[in-house]
């Protein structure tokens, strides 16, 4: 998936079924009961604190879900955008695996612009959380505002929210291969179990 664009690159990304990649984020929407069969057959478990799907894969399915600030037994959830798809996830991993959070940590602390941009994404974070509702006493989510904890977290934000959001969200995003052209992630019989 491509965040943005450069000389390189067409303004979308064809998946094998003719389907493109968005470079903007949609609108939450609610969850239907395939999109969440789709969900759990994805991360292997019944979605906590489901709210609606964030951004859809060209292939159709979820790959990054909205969740409440807060599960359905009171407990804090602070990570309001999660990451379903297990590909893109796995992609991730192995950036993770590679130093690319140190490497971005570090640049953090090297370059003002960089710095207040990532500050921004994390208000912006913190806004669309608060939005749902007020979780006092949590920071952002994903090492946000001053360091780089999580990939998955930065990406599924990147997703949710589109390009020119979250900076580092947005440079992992340019770093992973185009993880739907094999075709969905699960299929309708794999959420029929």
């Amino acid at each position: 998936m491509r965040a943005m664009k450069n000389e390189n690159q067409s303004d979308t990304a064809t998946a094998p079924d003719g389907a493109t990649a968005p470079d903007q984020a949609t609108a939450p929407d609610g969850a239907t009961d395939a999109d969440t069969a789709a969900v759990a057959a994805q991360l292997g478990r019944v979605p906590r604190g489901l709210r609606g799907v964030a951004h859809r894969c060209p292939c159709g399915n979820p790959d990054v879900v909205e969740t409440a600030p807060r599960l359905e037994d009171g407990s804090p959830f602070p990570t309001t955008y999660y990451l379903t798809c297990p590909r893109a996830a796995s992609a991730i991993g192995t950036l993770e695996a590679n130093g690319v959070m140190k490497e971005m940590t570090a640049r953090l602390a090297t370059d003002p612009e960089l710095a207040a941009a990532y500050r921004a994404a994390h208000e912006d974070y913190i806004a669309r959380r608060d939005a749902i509702e007020v979780l006092a006493g949590f920071p952002s989510a994903g090492g946000m505002p001053d360091r780089v904890k999580c990939l998955h977290v930065l990406v599924a934000h990147s997703l949710a929210a589109g390009p020119g959001v979250n900076p580092l969200g947005d440079e992992a995003l340019e770093m992973l291969p185009e993880w739907w052209r094999k075709g969905p992630c699960v299929t309708a019989e794999e959420t029929d179990r």
